[in-house]
């Protein structure tokens, strides 16, 4: 029988479990992948900590984005062949869907498994979440094309469709608004400005770009826009910090007759937003966001281009990388984050 270690979730508020697992038979629509890489997200810290609500699928495997070789394809799977260098991303692209499998421990008992998984040496993806890249594009920087880059720059390119010399100001400087910071600055973004509540990340910030920062903690945002806007406002907020504060402050800095702003943070469950309603008379917009509005099977190949062109800095992005072995470390690590991005490195030994 073939097997995989995986890190795995099997109670609320526990550290993850470093298991062996059968890898099942394919399905129609699945193909196995060794992975290369995976990101690590507060969306796993998340599932993790118990924010996203009731957990009905206990114990399962984890992971969202990543990349790798494909090993095997299951029948009818047409869009990835064994060999192809694929990135791994949660956002459904062409291709049958696969929304679950299960993989089973020694003992038999059942650990459950969404469409894509990448906290894992191997794992059974379904085919709508592969998208086949370049093989002169490295792995690594790869792995960040899953989830992050994609909404982060697609909140720029698809969501927003930001246009050269239009102002945009940037909520929380993790992986999406740091991908959406170097996105702004390819469209020629005129003012980029950068807001979060750390000097690190907002010192990494203009390394990477940003015109201006803002510290939440030691000035008005508000105030500080409008400074920096001559009064006015921007044309875009976008909200990636996940704070309720947050949210409802980027609204209140676009501009009147059409600034919007765009929500990528999670909440806790249950927790709402408040918004003046007269903001809305004035012409100010709020939506949310689907993964940046991306279409992987168009925009991941966009990705690698600009990055191998070096137009996309992916490489700055990475901050640390941990084996499967160290995930705990690699989770801290997240919390503690000042700028960049964790990953796990699937090559090194465990």
């Amino acid at each position: 029988m073939k097997t995989t270690k995986a890190a795995i979730l099997s109670q609320i508020g526990q550290s993850l479990q470093l298991v062996e697992l059968l890898i099942p038979e394919l399905k129609k629509g699945q193909a196995l992948v060794k992975i290369s890489y995976s990101g690590i997200c507060h969306t796993q810290l998340n599932e993790i900590k118990g924010l996203k609500g009731e957990d009905k699928f206990l114990p399962h495997t984890l992971g969202h984005e990543g990349s790798g070789v494909v090993m095997e394809v299951g029948p009818d799977v047409q869009k990835v062949k064994t060999g192809d260098h694929v990135v791994l991303t949660w956002i459904k692209g062409n291709g049958l869907d696969v929304p679950s499998t299960q993989y089973k421990r020694r003992d038999g008992s059942i650990v459950n498994s969404g469409a894509i998984s990448t906290f894992m040496e191997y794992a059974v993806i379904s085919e709508n979440r592969l998208v086949a890249i370049d093989k002169r594009m490295p792995l690594k920087e790869a792995a960040l094309l899953g989830c992050a880059v994609p909404t982060g720059a697609g909140i720029v390119i698809n969501t927003i469709k930001l246009a050269q010399g239009k102002s945009i100001a940037i909520f929380g400087i993790g992986g999406i608004g740091l991908s959406a910071l170097l996105t702004a600055k390819i469209k020629g973004g005129s003012l980029i400005i950068a807001v979060d509540v750390s000097d690190d990340k907002l010192t990494f910030a203009r390394s990477l770009g940003a015109t201006h920062t803002v510290n939440v903690k030691k000035e008005d945002v508000l105030e500080a826009i409008r400074k920096i806007t001559n009064g006015q406002g921007v044309d875009y907020a976008v909200e990636s910090a996940g704070k309720k504060e947050s949210m409802e402050t980027a609204f209140r800095t676009v501009c009147d007759n059409g600034g919007l702003c765009v929500v990528a943070g999670n909440l806790p469950k249950g927790e709402m937003i408040h918004i003046d309603p007269f903001d809305l008379i004035k012409g100010k917009r709020i939506i949310g966001t689907w993964g940046g509005e991306t279409r992987p099977d168009r925009d991941i190949p966009l990705y690698v281009d600009l990055f191998l062109s070096e137009k996309l800095g992916l490489s700055k992005l990475i901050d640390q990388s941990f084996s499967l072995a160290d995930i705990d470390k690699g989770l801290a690590r997240l919390e503690k984050l000042t700028g960049g991005r964790v990953i796990l490195d699937m090559t090194k030994t465990i």
